[in-house]
């Protein structure tokens, strides 16, 4: 069935093709924040679903005014579900797990965030700041151990990752002061 699913992702995406995956290059995308600016390479051939979700929230404007509202200095650093006022922005429905694609949370890479369901991401992505294996598909079907979906790296702007995974934080991991989505541009 998990099969099934990803085959129609597969197929649904693309039929959703943007230019940048047709001339065969990776899409790219900027995060502009209220730190500088993170550039980031998309994985369309290893992650087509999620790279396709992550590009239609970004032209919906869904990651404007968006948080990085997680925030662990030797783990990652995670944003785009929540408004500076820790208010949590409507999604669309969840798409299915990638994370058995072959890529590893590396660090700089993008990955999914999700819930325990493992078929459970929306918008909400997290950037590794350190190696992060432990969140590698390990072949088996449990939520813990099924993984996360690596759809991208950062290609340009690692020194602001940096920053931001050293800011403070208070109680749940969020940074005492904003870190702001401004807005994300796709190339």
């Amino acid at each position: 069935m998990r099969k099934l699913i990803l085959l129609i992702a597969v197929l649904i995406s693309a039929t959703a093709l943007s230019q940048e995956q047709v001339s065969g290059e990776n899409p790219q995308a900027t995060i502009h924040t209220n730190r500088g600016d993170i550039r980031i390479e998309l994985f369309a051939n290893e992650a087509p679903a999620s790279v396709e979700n992550f590009l239609q929230y970004a032209r919906d404007g869904h990651y404007d005014g968006t948080i990085f509202h997680r925030v662990i200095s030797h783990f990652m650093i995670q944003g785009g579900g929540f408004t500076p006022d820790r208010q949590q922005k409507p999604t669309r429905e969840p798409i299915v797990n990638e994370a058995d694609n072959g890529l590893s949370n590396v660090r700089g890479t993008i990955a999914m965030a999700r819930t325990n369901e493992i078929d459970s991401a929306t918008s909400q992505f997290f950037i590794n700041v350190e190696l992060n294996a432990g969140l590698d598909h390990t072949g088996k079907n449990s939520s813990r151990e099924w993984g996360y979906a690596v759809f991208g790296k950062v290609v340009d702007g690692m020194d602001v990752v940096d920053d931001i995974r050293f800011v403070e934080t208070g109680p749940g991991d969020w940074p005492v002061e904003d870190v702001l989505i401004e807005s994300v541009e796709v190339h």
